[in-house]
């Protein structure tokens, strides 16, 4: 190949990249959605871990006085662990090419998930009625900021929840939307997984010692 033909040759056209000694079609391709999934996990995986190591290091303080756990969040927590069932089931049902499969398991997702969503809603306003508010406690104020940023990202997924479902009610086929809702499904379980660390280690006054020899204050 001369050097004017090197200059002016397109190695992205299939004939050409193959005529230059770069073979184009055996370059796997990248999964863009995946890829940024995980960056975004890892993300939010620091992001949690620092709070649990905020929330464990002022646990330590004298003035620190727990607040009850509303037994609601009991029934919350099943709430979610459904919507990730039902998720996971939708997904097995795309994998399976059952497109009557994948609509159950998304409106029973769907329906678990607000249902989750409300709970949480209703216990903070069980606090607040019950005169727990951020400004007279630092553990109801690390309560409702915990909380709420788990609720923020699960608000974040109901809205790739909702273009899914509206592909899929639309008439979609299931080799069109499985690889979104295998996303939406690790998604859904990274927050389970979240949600079951936090209410295992943050909602309960007699996991001190754990917290802080997790986090390595102890």
């Amino acid at each position: 190949m001369s050097f004017f033909s090197e200059l002016t040759a397109k190695p992205w056209l299939p004939e050409q990249a193959t005529a230059g000694g770069l073979n184009v079609r055996a370059l796997p391709p990248m999964n863009v959605g995946r890829t940024a999934l995980k960056f975004f996990l890892g993300v939010a995986s620091v992001l949690f871990f620092m709070l649990i190591v905020a929330y464990a290091g002022r646990m330590a303080f004298e003035d620190w006085r727990p607040g009850p756990t509303p037994w609601l969040l009991w029934q919350n927590t099943i709430m979610l662990i459904l919507s990730s069932m039902a998720l996971q089931w939708a997904h097995y049902s795309a994998t399976s090419g059952d497109i009557n499969g994948v609509r159950v398991g998304l409106f029973a997702a769907g329906a678990f998930t607000f249902g989750f969503l409300t709970g949480q809603v209703i216990a903070w306003q069980q606090l607040g009625t019950s005169g727990y508010f951020e400004a007279t406690n630092p553990a109801i104020a690390f309560f409702y900021m915990i909380t709420g940023l788990h609720v923020l990202h699960l608000a974040g997924g109901v809205v790739g929840w909702t273009a899914i479902s509206s592909k899929v009610w639309s008439g979609a086929r299931t080799a069109e939307v499985r690889e979104s809702i295998a996303l939406c499904t690790i998604y859904w379980h990274f927050l389970l997984v979240v949600w079951l660390v936090l209410f295992a280690l943050l909602f309960s006054s007699d996991n001190l010692d754990v917290l802080l020899a997790i986090c390595g204050i102890k």
